[in-house]
Parts: structure tokens; C-alpha cells; sequence
């Protein structure tokens, strides 16, 4: 752990962890010093560069490295201090120490040593004057090179070489600067004289640069293979010098083995190498654009070579933040790619960075493409940096101004050639470039005005006349923009019914009367569309519209139900409620409001609606005026709907304490209310809550629908399924699942146990309070019957009705379910059809059929039930002994074509038989669905042995006529019909139902027996 501190107050200021371990020493390391540029250790690998360097004989206590970076000092526990030289690793200087040394520093002028040993003595040693002088010219001579300084860089590499003949290093640099100057014969002889003194892949590779710059590819390959050989196998350095190999092929005119290279190069590099093989991707590109025939194949040079990554801000921007000795990884690449290929071939990243860019832009000119042109000059001047743009500012306004003059010129040919998307895309880019000409403007509204854009044309026609007042043309194009846009146009009055349309439609669907919950005060539908249309909504709709030809419909549609969307509440009523008269012109919040009973309730009830986002709510306390009766008409007729359309419905559980545990809904008397199994299957949304306004469960879920838990506890109290509830729709199907929903219910009125039931089955009905529950009931179910045919709300059990005696006095009779049998095996299906086709002819069958499908559908007639049935003449009744409560009586009756059946009734029948008979008249009968027959037509006998399968799949148990009357089920007794349960009538002409507190159970003698089917009228 490495630890910081302040020198001013010698306080810690934190510590730093280590971030990488790398070995090489045997023994204790006692000290480190940092290169320059890095060198010694490579900071990417963290592997040894080079060779240990050798000559002290003991322990190494310290290092220091020169300000300028190019000598080392050692001190030693030898007493020896030694002087290195960076560049070649040799040792040029020892200084002998009194005892064993602990540290060694520089001079900041570097022109001393210091040393410090066990002798406790500071000792100062002069730097050798020529220590400098060797390693300065190198430094300054790459630096004349870099700067394009050559002479001074052949001069200084020139004396080195005179002060050291020996010295390799400098011959091959001095091959790199005759190389820049093409002086070929010279580079070479300097090359090779480096590689006679001491081969090194400096020497191989100005050798490789020198053959290629005089033509010579194949013994430059050679050289540039040789060159690899030293380079230790370093994976960075051997792709590096792919990278110069590559460029020196370029530039001998060896492009395509030259960027073929560079590719394969890209593919395998490392993350960190491939920005050299993008610099020099983007160097070969430019080259090849400079190079192109055609301006086409240059701007996809130049484009390939802005998009290679190189010229990025970001990677450029690296480049220049160099400043600080220890760089970042990819700094560091960066800034030896750029100094090399500077030294070697004469060029940096912000040349070509600039280069590439302005090339490119000329490109797209010369291609006849201003609009291409300017798009790459304005990617240009967001991607270079301030520098950049300053220095290039001349040719950008020279290069806008021809791009201008060229896009008016091409501009006015689309125009004339009728291609006005283009015309308008180059005058526009022409206006971009300040070309504020009215001519330009007038053009461009011509074009816009061929495309009909009349708004965009009328500007451009309005800016001609800003500039030139006097402009007869710009008149003109104004008048031909108007008179286009006044067809287009619509009016506010003609947007304001448009409107109205939609919030009409939307209130059709709404309750008559709402309370506004920022306010409390009651609203009618028209205080409601004042306030909507005095809201700043109306008026940014309203003006918003007016320019459209096509009217955003839906965009209307979502303002007006955003506006006019509703919450409903769904509660049990308690004692004393607030009424219309307790609210009307005033406000639910007043205080003075204080003593209504259920004031605290509405109150909560609209505060809670308000929070969730809804302006409007209403509740059946004091949303209806029932004072008025078409108003309490159309409120009960209506009120499903309403809920239906609700944006949500609150259901308030006054009797559920907060914080209650799963089950408390079950317990709840809101599940006894005969109008609230509507309010929570017709909405789309709903939301519980319990005693103190906070939601049930804390279901945090925006629609309880969705939650299953709840979902749960209402199938189990209501039995009504989760799936009916979730995606519930109105209509006569399910008629006898439905009464049964209610069958348990009640109601404060008794007749709105049948009301509530109206919008279930999508019914419109008068209301009429007083006339009592079996009329009430009456009345839906003759509705139901009349209207869809369905029969099986006349299965019931229990007390007639006076207004039908098929029908039930009470709801109450819809508790038990329809009698179910259990199904037949399959075996025993089988074999009981094999016997009708063995007993019944198809001839029987089929006119059995057709007398069944010509049967009249079933309907009322001034409270008269027209019934189709299959009727069986009651021969015998006999009251018999049974286990039976006293209350009531069991009779043995015989019918014809049935087995003997007993009937359990409380009510007192009329006993005869044939020796004795009487003048009134009974029958049994099987009320008959003809939607039962939707079954193919006879074809052959085997058709018939499908019908029972068929009746089964329409809702029939196995007591359908294959069945239930074969007489072929020993030991069991049958119901007549699942879907309505058989009836016993009396009379002589006109029938009533008798004995309808219990079901009646009966078995045919033999299905071959010819069968009575007629229409029976029934009081």
C-alpha cells in the first residue's frame, strides 16, 4: 500500500492499491525510476525490454534518470556509482564512493550526480561533457526530423557519426532523412554501413525504405523479413513494423499488397495495436483518392478513410493532450505511431486528419454533389478542433461559396426538370450558406409549391417580398400559396363542431350528472363541456387543428376522453345518504355540509378520485335527481353502461378495517348487493379499498382485475369466474348462469333485484317502483325469452310467479343450480346407440326431426308463454306413503308413453284414474330448445346414432330424446331436459304449472312410441 501525503501539512491525503505485479529480479528490488517514454518495462505487458544491464558486483540500492531522459545513474553497495546511457544501454561513466551507496539523484540542470552512503557524506560528480553531447544530437536531430528540419537533421546526425564512427544508430537515422529527401543511393549506403557495424532492425528497416524508394520490392521484402528477427518476438513491435513495411510498399506503388497487409493486419492486431493500423489505413486511402481518376472513387476513398476511426475528435484529441510524461497506454501509442511515421515518412495525424477531410469535401464538388460536399465540410467542422478550424478557415469560406454558387446552379436544373424534392434540398442548403438571394427564396417556393407544401412555400414567398419589397414574383407565389392554403384550411367553426361531435359521442356513453372533484360542486353534461372548453387544452386542440386539412381524429378523441373521463363509485348504502337536494349549488367540501349522513364518504370517495387524476365523479346517492322520472328511467337503463365506460370504479368496503387480512372480502356485505355484481364485471378498471380509503391488501397492482389474490376471494364468495369477470360483455347468453349470480342478492327496493339485472342482459325496460318483484322479474325474463329464444331461465324451483306460472315469484328460485346427471361411459353411449339403430327406423327418426325442427320458437303474449314442448297425457294421479316432510304430499302419476314417476309437492293435487276420471285435464311436458337441431341433416341410419354426441355438445346432459327417453338406463332415474326442467299443468285448454317446488324426474316406455309435439300457451 502506497501512501500520499501533503508537504505543506505533512497530512496523509489517502492511499493508493496496487495495480499491476510483474518479475524479473532474483534478489530484493531496492528502488525504480521512470523512463520518458516508458521504455525498460512496457507498461501494456509489463514484460523486460532488452537485456538486465551488467556491471555492478553488489547490491543495487538506487536509480535516478536525467531530466532530459537519457542517462541513468546506479548506485551500488559496490561504492560505485555508475552512468548509463539510455539509448544504447551502455555504460559510460563510474564514480568511486568512500563507502556503500543508499541513493543517487540528478541535478535539475543535469549536469551533477549526487550520491548519499553509509559514510554519511554527500558526494557531487560532474557529468562527462560528452555524455551530452552524443545523445543531444540524436534527440535533436529526430526533432529536426520530426519538424521537417532536414538539413539541420542530416547535420547533427553527421557529426555523431564523425565524433563515433561506430555508431550505428546514426547511420540508420541518417538513412531516414536521406530517405525523406529521395536521395535514394545515399539512404541505402547509410543503411547498410549501420547493418555492417551492428545488425538491428533500425539498420533492416531504413535498408527496407532505401530498396523500396529505388524500386528494389524484392530485396526490400528481404530486409523488412530480417528487420523481424529482432524484434524478440514482441507481437507490438512485429506489427509496427509490418505497418512501416506496408507503407514503404504504398509508396513503391505497391498499393494492393500494401493495403492488403494493412487488413489482414487489422484482423489480428490487439485492441491497443489496431489504432496503427487505422492511422495507416486512413494515410493509404487518402493517398489512393489523391490519386483516383474519377471523383467518385476518390470521395469513397476519402469516406473510407474519415470513417476508419483515426480522425475521430476523440482519437485526435489524445493525440494533443500529451503533455505529461507517464501517458495512458493508448496516449502513448499514439504519440510513438505519430512521432515515427512523422520521422520516417513526413506526416502526422492532424495533417492527415485534415487532408482527409478537405479532400473528401473536394471529392463530392468535383462529383457535381454540393449537398454531399457541404454535409462532409459541416462532419469536418465538428470533428476537427479549434486549431484545425482556424487554420483551414480560408478554404472553408472559399469551398462555401462554390458549393453555394454550384447548389443554385443544380437546383435551378431540378427545378426545370420538375425533381422538386431535390431542388428544394439544394436551395436550401444554399440558403444555409447565407445565400440570402431572393431569387434563391422565389425558386425554392416554386419547388415547394410544386409539392404542394403551400405553409413552407407561402414563407419562402413571404421572405422574397422582405427582401425585395418591390418583388412582383414574390407577390405572386404569396397569392398562389393563399389561395391554395384557403382550400386547405378549415374553419374555427367547422373545427369547434368536429369537436363537439367527439365530446358528444363521448357523453352519450357518461352518467347525466357528475361532481367535479376540485371543486364539489354537481355538474350537468353542459356545466361539464363549458368547463372542458374553457380549459387550455380546448384551446391549444382548437388552434392546433385549424391548419390540418385531415382532422387528427384520434388525437381529438384522446383530449376529449382525457378530459371528460369519469370515476365511479360502487359501495353499500348505509342509513341516511346525501341526496341531489342535500348537494345541489353546493360544494361536497363545504362544511356546512357537515351533518348530511354520508357526507365523509362522498367527501373521501372524490378526494380519492381527484388524486388518482379524475376531474369527474359520480355516485347513485346523489348523481340522480329520482324526483324526476325519465331521469330515474334512463339512470337504471343506463347505469351498466356508465360503469362499463368508467375510467375507473372505487369499490368502497365499509365494513373491511384497514390493514385486514386476505379472506376480508369474502365477509364483506358489499357481496350481498343486488347492483353491485354489475358495478365490478362491467368495468374495465377497479380499484378496493378498505374502511379508511387505503387500498385492499395495500395492492399497489392499477387494476385489481389484474390481481389474482382479489380475483380469487370474488370467485369464491360471488362464484362468478375470474375470466367473467376480466372480459364480461352484456348479452342474452348464459341466461341461467346469470340469474343465478343474483339468486342470492337482495336489494333496499325489491324490484331493483330485476333492474340490476337489465344492463347483464343488455335490456331496456320501463321502470316502474311499486309494481313488486315477481312483475319486475317478470318482465326481464319475458324479454330474454322473447328476444333470444333461450328457455333455461324458465328451470327453476320454487314458487310461481302471478305473472306467469312458468316463471318464478322470486329470484331466490335461482339459487340451486340446473339438475345435472352424471355422464354416461362411453361404453354404455355406444351400446345405447347401437340399440336405437337396431329399434328405431330412419323413417320414424327422420319425421320425428322434421316435426321437431318445425316447431315455432318459444314467446309471450300478454303474459302468455307459447311453449314448444313434448307433451305426455297424464292418465292416473295417486297420492302415495313417503318419507317425505309433512308438509308436503307424494303422488304416483302415470303418463302416457312413461314409466310411473312420483312427484314430491307441497301443494295438493286433484287424484284420479281412468275408472274415475275428471274434467280437468294434465300433462306432462319437455319444454324443447330448437337450437338443439343444429345438427347435419338424416343422410343414412348411422347419422341418427350421432345425435346424442351432438345434443352434448349444445349444453345437453345424457337426458337428451336418444337418451333419456330409450327406456335403456335400468336403474336410474332421468331428468326430463337439463336446460328446463319438466313441467306439471293444469287445465282444460289453457295450462298453469303445478308442483313446481320440486323437480320432476321421468323415464320414456319406448322411444318407438309416436311422440305429441305441439305449442302449448300456459297462463
Amino acid at each position: 500500500m502506497t501512501k500520499f501525503w501533503c508537504t505543506k501539512t505533512w497530512q496523509m491525503q489517502g492511499t493508493r492499491k496496487r495495480v499491476a505485479s510483474f518479475k524479473g529480479h532474483t534478489k530484493w528490488n531496492w528502488s525504480l525510476a521512470w523512463t520518458l517514454d516508458g521504455t525498460q518495462w512496457d507498461p501494456l505487458t509489463w514484460q523486460q525490454v532488452g537485456h538486465p544491464w551488467e556491471g555492478h558486483t553488489e547490491i543495487i540500492n538506487a536509480i535516478a534518470i536525467d531530466p532530459t531522459g537519457t542517462l541513468v545513474a546506479s548506485a551500488s553497495y559496490d561504492n560505485h556509482v555508475r552512468l548509463w546511457r539510455l539509448s544504447d544501454r551502455q555504460n559510460i561513466g563510474i564514480f568511486q564512493h568512500s563507502s556503500p551507496l543508499r541513493s543517487v539523484t540528478f541535478s535539475v540542470d543535469g549536469r551533477y550526480i549526487l550520491s548519499g552512503g553509509w559514510d554519511r557524506k554527500i558526494s557531487q560528480w560532474e557529468v562527462p561533457k560528452d555524455a551530452h553531447s552524443k545523445i543531444l544530437a540524436t534527440t535533436i536531430a529526430r526533432d529536426a526530423c520530426i519538424t521537417g528540419d532536414l538539413p539541420t537533421a542530416e547535420e547533427l546526425l553527421s557529426q555523431d557519426i564523425h565524433i563515433d564512427a561506430n555508431n550505428y544508430t546514426s547511420y540508420a537515422h541518417r538513412s531516414f532523412v536521406m530517405a525523406r529527401k529521395h536521395a535514394w543511393d545515399h539512404a541505402l549506403e547509410d543503411a547498410i554501413k549501420s547493418i555492417s557495424i551492428r545488425p538491428s532492425s533500425t539498420g533492416y528497416i531504413s535498408k527496407g525504405i532505401a530498396l523500396c524508394g529505388k524500386g528494389h520490392i524484392r530485396e526490400a521484402r528481404i530486409a523488412f523479413d530480417i528487420a523481424s528477427v529482432f524484434t524478440n518476438q514482441d507481437s507490438k513491435i512485429s506489427h509496427f513494423l509490418l505497418l512501416i513495411k506496408a507503407i514503404a510498399l504504398f509508396n513503391a506503388d505497391q498499393q494492393e499488397e500494401a493495403m492488403l497487409l494493412v487488413k489482414e493486419l487489422a484482423v489480428v492486431c490487439p485492441n491497443a495495436d489496431i489504432l496503427g493500423c487505422r492511422v495507416v489505413e486512413t494515410y493509404l486511402h487518402v493517398q489512393l483518392g489523391t490519386k483516383a481518376s474519377h471523383h467518385d472513387e476518390a470521395a469513397d476513398h476519402f469516406i473510407t478513410a474519415v470513417n476508419a476511426g483515426a480522425l475521430s475528435s476523440e482519437f485526435i484529441q489524445t493525440y494533443e493532450d500529451l503533455t505529461v510524461v507517464r501517458q495512458n497506454d493508448i496516449a502513448r501509442i499514439i504519440l510513438v505511431i505519430n512521432k515515427c511515421f512523422i520521422q520516417l515518412f513526413c506526416w502526422d495525424l492532424q495533417a492527415l486528419c485534415l487532408t482527409a477531410h478537405q479532400k473528401r469535401c473536394q471529392a463530392f464538388f468535383s462529383a457535381g454533389k454540393p449537398d454531399k460536399a457541404l454535409e462532409a465540410h459541416n462532419y469536418m467542422m465538428d470533428t476537427i478542433n479549434e486549431s484545425a478550424k482556424a487554420s483551414c478557415l480560408v478554404w472553408s469560406n472559399v469551398f462555401k461559396q462554390e458549393c453555394s454558387a454550384l447548389c443554385i446552379t443544380n437546383g435551378d436544373t431540378a427545378l426545370a426538370a420538375r425533381d422538386y424534392d431535390r431542388a428544394i434540398d439544394l436551395y436550401s442548403a444554399a440558403i444555409t450558406l447565407n445565400s440570402s438571394s431572393s431569387t434563391v427564396f422565389a425558386n425554392r417556393s416554386k419547388a415547394k409549391l410544386g409539392k404542394m407544401l403551400w405553409m413552407e412555400a407561402l414563407l419562402d414567398a413571404q421572405k422574397v417580398i422582405e427582401l425585395d419589397s418591390l418583388s412582383f414574383l414574390g407577390y405572386n407565389l404569396k397569392h398562389a400559396a393563399l389561395h391554395e392554403l384557403r382550400q386547405q384550411y378549415l374553419t374555427p367553426p367547422e373545427v369547434e363542431r368536429a369537436i363537439q361531435w367527439v365530446i358528444d359521442a363521448q357523453l352519450d356513453n357518461a352518467p347525466l350528472r357528475v361532481l367535479d372533484t376540485t371543486t364539489g360542486l354537481l355538474c350537468d353534461r353542459e356545466a361539464q363541456i363549458s368547463a372542458f372548453k374553457m380549459s387550455t387544452e380546448y384551446k391549444e386542440l382548437l388552434s392546433s387543428t385549424i391548419p390540418h386539412p385531415d382532422l387528427d381524429a384520434k388525437r381529438i378523441e384522446e383530449v376529449v376522453r382525457r378530459n371528460l373521463q369519469y370515476a365511479m363509485l360502487s359501495h353499500r348504502w348505509e342509513g341516511k345518504e346525501p341526496l341531489l337536494q342535500d348537494i345541489q349549488g353546493k360544494s361536497v367540501y363545504d362544511s356546512e355540509l357537515d351533518s348530511v349522513g354520508g357526507m365523509t364518504k362522498l367527501r373521501s370517495f372524490c378526494k380519492t378520485a381527484h388524486n388518482a387524476g379524475y376531474s369527474w365523479a359520480w355516485s347513485d346517492t346523489c348523481c340522480i335527481d329520482k324526483n324526476i322520472n325519465v331521469e330515474l328511467q334512463e339512470s337504471v337503463n343506463s347505469m351498466f353502461v356508465w360503469y362499463h365506460h368508467s375510467a375507473l370504479t372505487i369499490v368502497y368496503l365499509s365494513d373491511v378495517p384497514p390493514s385486514s387480512k386476505s379472506g376480508a372480502l369474502t365477509k364483506s356485505a358489499w357481496n350481498t348487493r343486488g347492483w353491485t355484481v354489475q358495478e365490478f364485471i362491467a368495468p374495465d378498471v377497479i380499484l378496493f379499498y378498505q374502511s379508511n380509503w387505503t387500498l385492499y391488501l395495500d395492492d399497489r397492482t392499477p387494476n385489481h382485475k389484474e390481481s389474482a389474490a382479489i380475483m380469487q376471494e370474488l370467485k369464491d364468495t360471488t362464484g362468478i369466474d375470474r375470466l367473467a369477470v376480466v372480459a364480461f360483455r352484456p348479452g342474452m347468453d348464459g341466461v341461467r348462469e346469470k340469474l343465478h349470480w343474483a339468486s342470492t342478492r337482495v336489494t333496499t327496493r325489491q324490484e331493483d333485484i330485476a333492474y340490476s339485472l337489465f344492463g347483464i342482459f343488455d335490456v331496456r325496460l320501463p321502470v316502474d317502483y311499486g309494481e313488486r318483484q315477481d312483475k319486475a322479474l317478470g318482465r326481464l325474463l319475458q324479454e330474454i325469452v322473447a328476444r333470444s329464444g333461450d328457455i333455461t331461465g324458465l328451470d327453476w324451483v320454487g314458487k310461481s310467479s302471478a305473472f306467469n306460472s312458468c316463471l318464478p315469484a322470486s329470484i331466490i328460485s335461482y339459487e340451486a343450480p340446473p339438475c345435472q346427471l352424471p355422464p354416461l361411459p362411453e361404453d354404455e353411449i355406444q351400446s345405447l346407440v347401437s340399440s336405437l339403430r337396431k329399434t328405431v327406423t330412419v323413417d320414424f327418426a327422420s319425421n320425428v326431426y322434421t316435426q321437431l325442427r318445425n316447431m315455432s320458437a318459444p314467446r309471450f303474449a300478454t303474459q302468455r308463454l307459447h311453449l314448444p314442448c313434448i307433451a305426455f297425457n297424464v292418465r292416473e294421479v295417486r297420492r302415495v306413503r313417503s318419507p317425505a316432510p309433512e308438509t308436503q304430499f307424494t303422488y304416483r302419476v302415470k303418463a302416457d308413453r312413461l314409466r310411473s314417476l312420483d312427484i314430491t309437492t307441497e301443494e295438493t293435487l286433484v287424484q284420479f284414474r281412468l275408472a274415475r276420471p275428471i274434467a280437468q285435464k294434465f300433462i306432462l311436458v319437455h319444454p324443447w330448445d330448437r337450437s338443439l337441431l343444429e345438427l347435419p341433416d338424416f343422410v343414412e341410419p348411422s347419422d341418427f346414432g350421432d345425435n346424442s354426441e351432438g345434443e352434448e355438445d349444445h349444453g345437453m346432459s345424457s337426458s337428451s330424446l336418444s337418451h333419456d327417453w330409450s327406456g335403456d338406463y335400468p336403474g336410474a332415474e332421468e331428468v326430463v331436459d337439463q336446460g328446463s326442467r319438466a313441467f306439471r299443468l293444469l287445465g282444460s285448454g289453457e295450462y298453469k304449472r303445478i308442483a313446481s317446488d320440486h323437480d320432476i324426474i321421468g323415464q320414456v316406455n319406448d322411444v318407438r312410441d309416436p311422440m305429441d309435439i305441439r305449442t302449448i300457451e300456459i297462463l
